[in-house]
């Protein structure tokens, strides 16, 4: 198999979705398996869909209409704000959209009602990331606008945080999103079925809360396919860290001076970081750089050290031992490497069928 490539265990992704499912299942929250980092992949649709998860969610048509295209049959939302542009795409590919915008819902009630369908809507409550959302004093009247939209189906209420300014979830604004829904039930009947609290950084405030009020959903992609939390990045007990991992080839391994001669200016990059002098080091070359992945969100082996990176280039130091000419080495990923990874035509994509094993 060539390199760079992404290795995919399907087990592992099956079993970290299912130890999710289960954990959320007990405190009454279904999950939605959020899968725009791996592009929609039918294969990994149909794992997240065998661990129990409840439906799948992207941020993509195209994605969905990839899994529509394999035959996924499972309930379809797509999670970022629909472009009025592509309304009628949204409503014959999803069952429901998230939305913050009267104009986009409307153009999505026309497009319903030219299909004879019927639209889920969500509607996205800002609750201090300052992304996406509706201001919580403006959230009753947009409601009631949806509600008289011929063909439009209101489903209730969402909100997401630590994407944009890493405001964190919490007692607080877990507890303003429940009374928000309570609200809205008390002023026009009990009309919400969901109350999507957020994505996989609402972990940690699901495990330590003594009440999860109206929260019944969550949106994860980052915990099932990297099984850690994103607030910190650390490991989930239970969940395997390496269900899909970065495999690049050595094309260079010399020792060379740890420091650079000449007037240093900025790089390819931008600003050039100080190295510390270490002497001579042995120096490897990977094959993979930024226009593979995002090189600062990768972790390499105990005794690999990442120096540095261009276009091209993952330089590293290899420590005590030279790495021959040809050596495959697995790169553990973050979100923002896997998703890089994934959209780059220069990375191969290959997936692993294994007997389940148990994490650590």
């Amino acid at each position: 198999m060539t390199a760079p490539r992404l290795e995919i265990d399907l087990s592992k992704v099956h079993h970290n979705a299912k130890v999710l499912v289960n954990l959320l299942k007990y405190r009454g929250i279904s999950v939605s398996a959020v899968t725009k980092a791996v592009l929609g992949l039918p294969s990994i649709a149909r794992e997240l869909l065998a661990a129990g998860v409840n439906g799948l969610a992207d941020s993509r048509i195209k994605n969905i209409q990839t899994m529509h295209q394999s035959n996924i049959k499972a309930p379809m939302a797509l999670i970022r704000s629909p472009m009025i542009s592509q309304a009628d795409l949204v409503v014959k590919n999803t069952d429901v959209s998230f939305n913050t915008e009267l104009d986009v819902i409307s153009e999505l009630s026309k497009s319903a009602q030219a299909m004879r369908l019927s639209h889920g809507v969500l509607l996205m409550v800002e609750l201090g990331d300052l992304r996406e959302g509706i201001m919580p004093n403006d959230l009753e009247e947009v409601v009631r606008r949806t509600l008289r939209f011929p063909n439009i189906l209101f489903k209730g209420i969402g909100t997401n945080l630590a994407c944009r300014c890493g405001v964190a979830p919490d007692e607080k604004n877990m507890a303003e999103l429940s009374t928000l829904a309570n609200a809205i039930d008390t002023t026009f009947g009990p009309i919400i079925s969901i109350v999507s609290g957020g994505n996989s950084s609402n972990l940690q405030w699901l495990l330590n809360a003594s009440n999860t009020g109206r929260i019944n959903n969550l949106r994860l992609g980052e915990a099932i396919f990297l099984g850690c939390e994103p607030l910190y990045r650390q490991p989930i007990k239970g969940l395997h860290t390496d269900a899909i991992t970065l495999v690049a080839e050595v094309i260079e391994s010399k020792i060379k001076p740890s420091q650079p001669w000449g007037e240093v200016a900025e790089t390819a990059f931008g600003k050039a970081t100080p190295i510390r002098d270490s002497g001579h080091i042995s120096q490897a070359i990977f094959a993979l750089g930024h226009m593979d992945c995002d090189p600062e969100g990768l972790t390499p082996p105990s005794g690999i050290k990442i120096l540095g990176s261009s276009s091209d280039h993952l330089i590293v130091d290899s420590g005590r031992n030279t790495m021959p000419i040809g050596t495959e080495t697995h790169f553990q990923l973050n979100y923002s490497a896997l998703i890089r990874a994934m959209t780059s035509p220069f990375v191969a994509k290959q997936l692993l069928t294994k007997e389940i094993a148990l994490a650590p």
